[in-house]
């Protein structure tokens, strides 16, 4: 009970900050949906965060986050956020409900075929390399168009919208062009009459600026839960 209330106390916080963020930038708190991201915490803390109120759960490693779903599977919607080998897209389908890092042909291809078998869905942000880093995964801004056009060859994969991860910098301002710019391609597709109705992006140390900009997805996991194992 006290894990439980100790989560409780951190959620309303950022609640509260999500309205801020939201009313700042003339939006309703309605439009945000925060995912606890769990990949660093047990299975009973994760049980806690749940307990506490946050039902949107991420995850970044299969071989941690199945075991998890087995038990709490039932309770929340589950997210895959982190890089997806194809070998484990088996591991997902059926189990999340969302991944948030499609970023190549061949991974949708797997998912099809795995959803196919399943006669199931799943809902897939295509994650941008907005920031042109070389660490980080994703396809460039160029590519979008033509990637989010071979998606009707997947009848099984159902576009959410468009991801990124912005600069690790303590300056939160750096990082609000990034967001901006998934915005602006966001709405570059929607002229196009593609549905990608929502925005993943914001992370604990920004998400607020993330908001502004527009993100309806955004992933905490050191400020919601912590890091510990």
């Amino acid at each position: 009970m006290i894990e439980m209330e100790h989560f409780s106390k951190r959620i309303a916080e950022i609640r509260h900050r999500v309205e801020k963020a939201c009313e700042r930038a003339g939006r309703s708190p309605d439009e945000v949906n925060i995912v606890a991201v769990t990949k660093y915490v047990d299975t009973e803390i994760t049980n806690q965060v749940m307990n506490a109120g946050c039902l949107h759960i991420g995850e970044s490693r299969v071989q941690q986050a199945v075991p998890k779903w087995k038990q709490l599977g039932d309770r929340g919607t589950w997210h895959f956020i982190g890089h997806l080998q194809r070998n484990k897209a088996k591991d997902i389908v059926g189990r999340f409900e969302y991944l948030h890092a499609l970023e190549s042909l061949q991974l949708a291809a797997e998912l099809d075929k795995r959803c196919a078998a399943l006669s199931t869905k799943i809902k897939c942000f295509i994650q941008v390399n907005v920031s042109g880093e070389k660490t980080k995964f994703g396809i460039s801004p160029a590519e979008l168009n033509d990637f989010a056009g071979s998606m009707a060859n997947f009848s099984h994969i159902e576009l959410a919208g468009l991801m990124t991860m912005a600069p690790n910098t303590p300056d939160r301002e750096e990082v609000r062009p990034v967001f901006r710019e998934l915005r602006h391609l966001q709405k570059e597709l929607q002229r196009q009459q593609f549905a990608v109705p929502h925005l993943s992006m914001g992370m604990s140390q920004d998400f607020e600026v993330a908001i502004e900009e527009g993100a309806t997805f955004v992933r905490l996991g050191s400020i919601l839960v912590g890091t510990s194992s």
